[in-house]
């Protein structure tokens, strides 16, 4: 179980990737315009057409709202630049059928970073508080075993706007696994994170980023629902975040990566305190949280 052995790996200096990083390293990049690699033009509808979906935070741009200097100053941080409006042609199309793209980044101008956060072993409230007060969107990819215990946790932070996705059932690494293990658990949780949540995950996220290229599990996430694998390019740690790119700096439209985690994987950080590094991070190269699903154009029901 994840408990038993996965958390001891999260808690490493690499968070939820394992020995080698592989897969967030060498994936494919969603082009610009088109499809993804069925090769057919995707018919798509905007994200919030999608049944029970959440009703993004919005300021009368369509942008996400930035909270006010004051409640920056209450979590002791600096003001994030405002992220720009949400872009009228989404860079990320989806089909709903076909293969299913991967992706660590999007494809934009804006300068703009996504904050993605996995698993949900640690249930702040603190940390919804301090998502209520900024008004920074996150997406979620949720593991069914370690939010089952308190789903309505979770529900907190989509009342915010933030969306929730697949990380499968009980942490598993997918390519040690065969293919039908690999589908019972994206299905599984699919599933769950539906019933709970009342909307389909529309994106997938292999724990550890394993596997994420291989027609295995290419197969399975067709199989059970969501429309691309996401992983990303920086990894948030305690205090600082771990780079892809050589020279250690954020790109406009990189996926960042964070952990629902709490003192004992922090080493006595909260969670509220290591996500307030991850965006003086951000801030210090000038960056804005755009919401990822602003940028994805979902297929149509």
């Amino acid at each position: 179980m994840y408990a038993a052995g996965a958390l001891a790996l999260l808690a490493a200096a690499t968070g939820c990737t394992s020995g080698g990083d592989s897969g967030a390293a060498s994936a494919a990049l969603v082009p610009a315009s088109g499809s993804p690699a069925s090769g057919s033009p995707a018919t798509a509808a905007p994200w919030p057409s999608r049944p029970g979906s959440p009703s993004p935070t919005a300021s009368p741009t369509g942008a996400p709202a930035a909270g006010d200097a004051a409640a920056w100053a209450k979590w002791h941080l600096t003001p994030l630049p405002p992220a720009p409006p949400a872009p009228a042609d989404k860079p990320v199309k989806l089909a709903r059928t076909g293969p299913v793209p991967v992706f660590s980044e999007v494809k934009t101008s804006d300068k703009v970073v996504f904050v993605t956060i996995d698993d949900g072993a640690e249930k702040d409230p603190k940390f919804v508080e301090m998502l209520t007060d900024l008004k920074v969107p996150v997406s979620m990819f949720l593991t069914r075993d370690i939010v089952k215990d308190d789903y309505g946790y979770f529900k907190r932070l989509q009342a915010l706007g933030n969306h929730i996705h697949n990380h499968t059932v009980d942490h598993a690494q997918m390519s040690k696994v065969p293919p039908e293990k690999q589908k019972s658990e994206i299905c599984d949780a699919q599933a769950a994170l539906t019933q709970q949540y009342g909307t389909p995950p529309l994106l997938f996220r292999p724990p550890y980023g394993d596997g994420a290229n291989t027609p295995a599990l290419n197969t399975a996430v067709q199989q059970c629902g969501p429309r691309a694998v996401v992983l990303w390019r920086e990894s948030m740690q305690i205090h600082d975040m771990q780079y892809q790119a050589a020279d250690k700096k954020l790109r406009a439209g990189d996926i960042v990566l964070a952990h629902f985690r709490g003192p004992k994987d922090l080493k006595g950080e909260t969670m509220t305190q290591m996500f307030g590094e991850l965006l003086a991070r951000i801030q210090e190269q000038g960056f804005a949280v755009a919401r990822l699903e602003d940028y994805i154009e979902a297929p149509a029901a």
